[in-house]
């Protein structure tokens, strides 16, 4: 109760008072159980996706086995049934138990069959350096659909001079790897990839680049990066329509570099 003793203005400030605190309790409650209204949450299967059962796939015993998804390219077996050379010819390149070697001036070789989006497993051993120019040493590389090149070359401890893009485990002359993974030569060395294709619109220009993940001996040097285009020495690269797979691609550029164990899971 007021204290209608109290003198006409304070009466009148104390009331504002009142009403003014009167209302932000009011508002307070209803902001509360608003609040409350709006924080229950549904039921925990709300969020549970039984729509897609992941396949059930059987790693490796070791690191040097296939999972059993896997697309065998080239395994134990000295086989090139899945290869040719980029005219159509049977491989001439040299078969030494689960290894393939380079033959210098046989040109490239391709898979038979095509892959768009894919995890690549292969390893690869540069020669004796000997063997090869100053700015040769090693030289090779993987062509992802033919066309973005994965660089191999030997790149231990910086013996060789090349720019940092086009060392071992650079997307050649686009992105530099985050680090130097390289073994000595003539060590078994290793690359595992996740390539992303790039999409096209159906008027054919460009939707969606490419990109990679590369692990380098079990390191990591190349994080979802994106690709510019095709690989091109000279010049800038570029995107042109292609379809949507296309074979996989090892270079032959004059260096006796070998490979083995290599496959491909289609993502």
């Amino acid at each position: 109760m007021l204290d209608f003793a109290i003198p006409p203005m304070q009466r009148k400030h104390v009331i504002q008072n009142l009403f003014i605190g009167a209302l932000a309790l009011s508002l307070s409650t209803h902001a509360t159980a608003q609040s409350e209204k709006e924080e229950k949450l549904p039921p925990p299967s709300a969020t549970e996706d039984w729509s897609f059962k992941p396949p059930l796939v059987t790693p490796g015993e070791t690191c040097a086995q296939p999972p059993s998804d896997a697309i065998v390219l080239y395994g134990t077996q000295a086989d090139l049934s899945k290869w040719e050379h980029p005219d159509g010819s049977p491989v001439k390149w040299k078969t030494d138990g689960d290894a393939i070697t380079i033959v210098p001036k046989a040109t490239d070789i391709r898979t038979k069959q095509k892959f768009g989006n894919m995890q690549l497993h292969l390893e690869w051993r540069t020669p004796d350096p000997s063997e090869d120019k100053d700015f040769n040493r090693g030289n090779s590389g993987v062509l992802i659909m033919g066309l973005y090149e994965l660089q191999i070359y030997e790149s231990w401890n910086y013996n060789t001079k090349i720019y940092y893009n086009g060392q071992a485990g650079s997307i050649y002359k686009q992105h530099t790897p985050l680090v130097n993974a390289a073994r000595k030569p003539q060590t078994w060395q290793t690359y595992d990839v996740i390539f992303e294709a790039p999409v096209f619109r159906t008027d054919k220009t460009l939707e969606k680049p490419a990109f990679m993940t590369v692990f380098h001996n079990n390191v990591l040097i190349l994080n979802h990066v994106e690709l510019k285009g095709p690989m091109v020495y000279q010049g800038y690269p570029k995107y042109k329509y292609h379809d949507t797979k296309l074979p996989l691609q090892l270079q032959e550029h004059g260096s006796r570099v070998s490979f083995r164990n290599i496959w491909v899971r289609e993502l």
